[in-house]
């Protein structure tokens, strides 16, 4: 976007055809027991150098993934970033990029939407993707409605308490505006409780919800879980970490009929908690009722190839009320993050981060559990997120191991009490053995 300026003279000559003789006149209507009755307590302005510096300083005292050993997940994973990424998304026609209405000026755009779509739907093993939403738990949140309306208004949700509880908070947001009723299934050791689910699904079932690997990193029986839903004539909805998909049975393969997730794994930096990448897949079947948007490809009247918003369930210029949902954009750049990462690393780049990080993970958690008071609360098969038990607080360990630089994990009292003295530890492929042994160096002192 050129700058536009506002120059005094500008200004007058504004206020001169609204009829206005100042500023002041256009703030009258408002009460003066609301306006603030001083100058704003601003410090005066800095130079550049002199500004860069001072955000230099405070930026040093946060710890980012860069200077820390980091072990934190729960849905935001440090992962390692090739370096073409952060280039190619600034180029100016991607990083100025806007919603590609027009496709005759918008072909680079709709291009590597088409791309990101086909690449996601090939790893979750579903017929179509959209061009992404929001973040992970708002997929699922979508996904939640979208099998309310596609199950002729069946309006109960039967959910795994594996699934992200921030996550389950969404749902249950998003819930309250049709109604939907919530049920929890309880997990048994890290994996959903398959009796108890049985015992859920009923003819009012619009969808049971899980996530493999679900929160507590452990892998979840997706077609045992499917096969009780489709029972019921419920929609299977599974949540999925897609860096695992290059290493696991796709959901599609499971039985799933919605496939939802947190993408951020895919190339995208943490940055202290977004913007992230929602991914959602469906079935052809179902495609009609897909959430967001669908590039799809098509041919000119000349016959060459090119690219159209071939799906756009609510925009400002179409269908409004008749729209299948209210969501209006896609995170278009952190997609573009997400098909430059995958691209680069292709099958068996992707496949071989999966194997990292999961031969890792087991490496910590076998050292881990060798501290004296120290174990692994679940004894469910895991991919790269475990789940310990400590002898003394997690609270209190995370913070002084946060003193070597070592982020720990996540105490889990906040999301489950019978959990209060357990820590969630995440092992990404970027974690070296000597970080490994360090951390368990720090965390044998903590407890002894």
């Amino acid at each position: 976007m050129r700058y536009i300026s506002n120059t005094s003279a500008q200004q007058k000559e504004m206020l001169r055809s609204i009829g206005a003789a100042s500023l002041e006149d256009l703030l009258s209507p408002i009460p003066s027991k609301a306006r603030l009755s001083r100058p704003l307590n601003l410090p005066a302005a800095l130079a550049e150098a002199d500004l860069i510096r001072h955000m230099r300083r405070l930026a040093s005292r946060n710890a980012d993934a860069d200077e820390v050993v980091c072990f934190l997940g729960g849905g935001a994973y440090d992962h390692y970033i090739p370096s073409p990424i952060n280039h190619l998304i600034s180029r100016g026609e991607f990083f100025t990029a806007y919603t590609p209405y027009q496709p005759e000026a918008s072909q680079g755009t709709l291009r590597t939407i088409y791309e990101y779509q086909t690449m996601i739907a090939e790893l979750t093993g579903m017929d179509v993707a959209n061009a992404s939403i929001y973040d992970g738990a708002s997929s699922l949140a979508e996904a939640a409605l979208m099998a309310h309306s596609a199950t002729e208004g069946r309006a109960e949700l039967v959910i795994s308490r594996g699934v992200n509880p921030l996550h389950r908070q969404v749902v249950a947001a998003y819930a309250e505006g049709p109604a939907l009723r919530m049920k929890e299934i309880p997990i048994s050791d890290g994996a959903t409780d398959l009796a108890a689910l049985k015992k859920a699904v009923s003819g009012k079932t619009a969808a049971v919800i899980i996530q493999s690997p679900n929160f507590f990193g452990c892998l979840e029986d997706v077609q045992a879980a499917a096969d009780i839903c489709h029972g019921g004539g419920a929609l299977m909805i599974v949540a999925t970490d897609p860096v695992s998909l290059g290493l696991l049975t796709p959901p599609g393969a499971l039985g799933a009929d919605i496939v939802v997730g947190e993408g951020q794994g895919l190339g995208v930096p943490l940055s202290y908690g977004g913007p992230n990448l929602g991914v959602f897949a469906t079935t052809t079947d179902l495609i009609r009722r897909l959430p967001g948007r669908l590039v799809g490809a098509t041919v000119d009247r000349d016959g060459k190839r090119g690219f159209v918003l071939t799906l756009q369930t609510r925009e400002q210029h179409i269908r409004r009320e008749k729209a299948t949902s209210n969501i209006c954009t896609n995170v278009a750049l952190c997609a573009l993050m997400a098909t430059i990462y995958v691209a680069l690393l292709g099958k068996q780049g992707l496949r071989k981060v999966g194997e990292l990080a999961l031969a890792k993970a087991h490496y910590a958690a076998e050292a881990l559990t060798k501290i004296p008071g120290v174990r692994l609360r679940f004894t469910a098969p895991f991919f790269k997120e475990f789940v310990l038990q400590l002898p003394k607080s997690p609270e209190r360990v995370v913070k002084r191991l946060a003193k070597e630089k070592i982020l720990a994990g996540i105490p889990l009292k906040p999301f489950d009490r019978t959990l209060k003295d357990c820590l969630l530890v995440a092992v990404t492929e970027k974690r070296t053995r000597q970080e490994i042994d360090m951390f368990v160096q720090a965390l044998s002192q903590a407890v002894a």
